[in-house]
């Protein structure tokens, strides 16, 4: 007698709400991911350009990458401008709220430097 293989059909009914939760996750959480490396990728290359330059000049060259990337989760206002020792360290940092479905959101804390690479 040869048994049978293969997925039962609730077991494949359970396999598709997880794998569609997943799938509803990761597009929703992916656009707000990238913009954080957009706007580290900006933040990075605004404080290699700006050596010898002052705090409002520094943040008119972030928003002038910022318009050139379409990025509108931050602002030049937004950020945290530092010295340390002959180098310019912008910081920024900021909290998205993703709705999912029906009342439940998520929320995702992002952080940033120049510092860090």
């Amino acid at each position: 007698m040869r048994h049978q293989r293969g997925v039962s059909l609730s077991g494949l009914l359970v396999w598709g709400a997880v794998i569609a939760a997943v799938a509803l996750l990761g597009i929703r959480v992916a656009p707000e991911v990238i913009d954080y490396y957009k706007i580290k990728k900006i933040v990075a290359s605004t404080a290699a350009n700006s050596s010898g330059k002052t705090v409002p000049e520094i943040r008119a060259i972030f928003g002038k990458y910022a318009d050139v990337d379409h990025i509108e989760t931050i602002t030049a206002a937004d950020l945290d401008i530092s010295k340390e020792g002959n180098q310019v360290v912008i910081a920024f940092e900021y909290e998205k709220r993703i709705p999912l479905f029906l009342n439940v959101s998520l929320l995702i804390d992002f952080q940033g430097s120049s510092s860090e690479r």
